[in-house]
């Protein structure tokens, strides 16, 4: 999981090659399991992580306090992962007039689709099979678009009665929509 910081990297700052091996093994824990968290991706936190180190080793500065230098750490991790976001988010950069420039005529024209009657007939024919309260309180949530409250005042009943009324009946088409189906 831990990957070493080349050589030459580390010869071309100021910094001591032991400290920073020293400070990469005591941070490189925690910057991992935060850019972790952020991104929720393994591969994705191992790679951004050695690039944050990299970046950190370009520019440390040793005279710094560890508190300094950890926060610095973190001010590094969230810029990389931000730069990270951006990018996986960019839109293309295609725009609506590259496409017409390239030919794309835009959306097809749609024709008005014939309203088809099949699944209408078999609503209907599973409405006709069921009780009459069953049909009742289906058409009045369903086709008529009336809450629970306006449908049990239509109904006669308590709000509670018509959940339960109308789990019954949409239980029951359900059911003869399966023995339907299995009978053709």
């Amino acid at each position: 999981m831990q990957t070493m910081l080349s050589a030459r990297a580390i010869r071309e700052t100021a910094l001591d090659v032991q400290e920073f091996q020293t400070f990469y093994q005591e941070k490189f824990g925690l910057i991992y399991r935060y850019v972790y968290g952020k991104v929720g991706k393994r591969e994705v936190a191992e790679d951004l992580t050695s690039e944050i180190f990299l970046k950190a080793i370009r520019s440390i500065n040793q005279q710094s306090s560890p508190q300094s230098m950890q926060k610095w750490l973190y001010l590094i991790a969230r810029t990389t992962i931000a730069n990270y976001w951006r990018a996986y988010y960019r839109e293309p950069s295609t725009s609506l007039d590259d496409l017409l420039d390239a030919g794309w005529e835009g959306p097809a024209e749609e024709e008005p689709a014939a309203t088809s009657s099949i699944p209408a007939d078999r609503v209907q024919r599973l409405l006709q099979a069921l009780p009459e309260r069953y049909r009742e309180v289906l058409a009045c949530r369903f086709l008529l678009n009336l809450s629970l409250k306006a449908t049990a005042l239509r109904m006669g009943l308590t709000v509670p009665n018509v959940k339960i009324l109308q789990f019954r009946a949409l239980r029951r088409a359900a059911d003869l929509e399966q023995v339907a189906t299995a009978t053709m």
